[in-house]
């Protein structure tokens, strides 16, 4: 049965205006955040079972243990900031049954790359909520395909915030390039900056550990560090950079994985951020695809800098599994918690992250103040 904050939160998310402000929750005598053992961050919400960024995936993520819930932004053709991962949407909505909208395919250059599709930028926020969310991948849960709605940024805070337990947000400020070049602002600020005046209406602020910060955790991610620089005189809670695959180039600054890994840039960056978000396989470089590679110093460089680490993502499908973990993701958790020693992970599956770690490392009472490195 359905928890009463469970019935409150999806009230609130299907009621609620879309960019309301609606009177903060009160600080009720919540469990807190737990610090004392690496994050578990719900990638995308429960993703791996419900399709993702949704109000259901991020609910399930919660009740499964999570103690951050990430996501990613993206801002409507009316510039309303929306919870949405891809750039089109024609991966993971049923855009493609709506004949009203056959028409608005377009094609724009997209981090350098042209590509043709139904472009969340091109639609306004009251069409992008008449669309229905799809479960991305064809091997997962098919059954809560066309269920639930695109969700704004609010509406993500406002499911974390109504928790019955101090819970995390985890936003990205996605492909910031692109949204500043298609969506303008009559009041004439940026994205970034419509970003941060969304989370300091919620009272989110302070730095890693503050007493705020406990309060309303959060970390804000990107993939562009002129972003994640942009808003450091803005906000000074917690920021990640986030770190693509070694072929890829930075989207705003065109740097390659050598330069933005190496110690220079590291410790340049650490100015701004508190820590790094790497792809995996760029922390330990698969072999021959499927089985494990020497582990890279990445990690060791990092943390000698007091950067955490939370690389992205885990999966429990064999696919995603190197074959030393013999088709076993509790072995993969243990290898990466254990011997690589990273300070959070990015998963689908946040409630097998929660049992791993409540087996291995168990909730305390008395909680240790610092956590990472």
């Amino acid at each position: 049965m359905a928890s009463l904050w469970h019935i409150s939160v999806i009230v609130l998310v299907l009621l609620g205006g879309s960019d309301a402000n609606p009177a903060a929750p009160p600080h009720l005598d919540k469990k807190p955040l737990q610090t004392f053992r690496p994050y578990n961050i719900a990638h995308r919400g429960a993703n791996g079972e419900i399709p993702e960024e949704t109000s259901a995936a991020y609910l399930r993520a919660i009740e499964e243990g999570a103690d951050f819930i990430e996501t990613d932004i993206l801002a409507s053709k009316d510039g309303h900031l929306i919870c949405f991962h891809d750039v089109t949407l024609d991966a993971t909505t049923n855009i493609a049954e709506h004949a009203e909208f056959a028409g608005r395919k377009r094609t724009y250059e997209v981090e350098g790359a042209n590509m043709t599709g139904w472009f969340v930028v091109d639609f306004t926020l009251s069409e992008l909520k008449s669309l229905r969310v799809n479960q991305r991948f064809k091997f997962r849960d098919e059954q809560y395909n066309g269920k639930y709605k695109i969700i704004t940024f609010d509406e993500y805070i406002l499911i974390a915030l109504y928790a019955d337990r101090v819970v995390g947000i985890y936003p990205e400020i996605k492909s910031p390039i692109f949204i500043n070049q298609q969506v303008k602002w009559t009041d004439g600020k940026k994205f970034e900056d419509k970003f941060v005046d969304t989370l300091l209406k919620y009272g989110y602020k302070g730095e890693y550990m503050s007493e705020n910060w406990l309060k309303l955790p959060l970390f804000i991610q990107s993939f562009a560090p002129t972003s994640l620089i942009y808003i450091s005189k803005m906000i000074n809670s917690p920021k990640l950079f986030l770190i693509d695959d070694t072929t890829v180039r930075t989207q705003d600054t065109n740097q390659s994985y050598s330069e933005i890994t190496s110690n220079g840039y590291l410790s340049f960056i650490r100015k701004y951020v508190i820590g790094i978000g790497p792809w995996k396989d760029t922390i330990v470089p698969p072999e021959n695809k499927h089985y494990l590679g020497p582990p890279t110093d990445l990690v060791a460089r990092a943390h000698a800098l007091n950067l955490q680490v939370h690389p992205y993502t885990f999966r429990n499908e064999n696919s995603y599994l190197h074959f030393d973990f013999h088709q076993d993701p509790y072995a993969e958790y243990e290898y990466w918690l254990s011997e690589i020693g990273v300070d959070g992970l990015f998963t689908d599956f946040t409630g097998s992250l929660h049992k791993y770690q409540e087996w291995t490392t168990p909730y305390q009472k008395q909680e240790k103040k610092d956590h990472g490195h």
